[in-house]
């Protein structure tokens, strides 16, 4: 028997993970981001490999862990104010979390691979 996952529970695992995702890498981007404030020569290095298209994948996967994190966390935080409770209001709430995430990812996307 195949059981399909509701909106909200695809949102609430997809936030567990991203959160785990972004508390991993933090310290690394900070290290990163530290670096390339330290010299014009460290910052052009750094600049290069950004523009590596693998670089930009990850990139883009941590942009879309950021973005869709925030927006369960928005969520979230009206769901603990009594708000979109019920079942119908829950699972519509998920999927604007699911389309704004996406939307906003392929925005960056976009800039990111200089299309705009």
């Amino acid at each position: 028997m195949n059981y399909k996952q509701p909106p909200s529970a695809i949102v609430s695992i997809l936030h567990r993970i991203s959160g785990f995702v972004l508390f991993l890498f933090l310290p690394f981007l900070l290290y990163l981001f530290e670096q390339s404030l330290r010299s014009e020569i460290s910052f052009a290095h750094f600049a290069g490999i950004v523009s590596h298209p693998f670089t930009k994948i990850v990139i883009l996967g941590l942009s879309w862990g950021y973005l869709h994190h925030f927006c369960a966390g928005i969520r979230h935080l009206f769901m603990d104010n009594h708000m979109a409770l019920d079942k119908d209001a829950a699972q519509r709430t998920a999927r604007y979390v699911l389309v704004v995430s996406l939307v906003l990812t392929l925005l960056v996307a976009l800039k990111l691979f200089g299309v705009i």
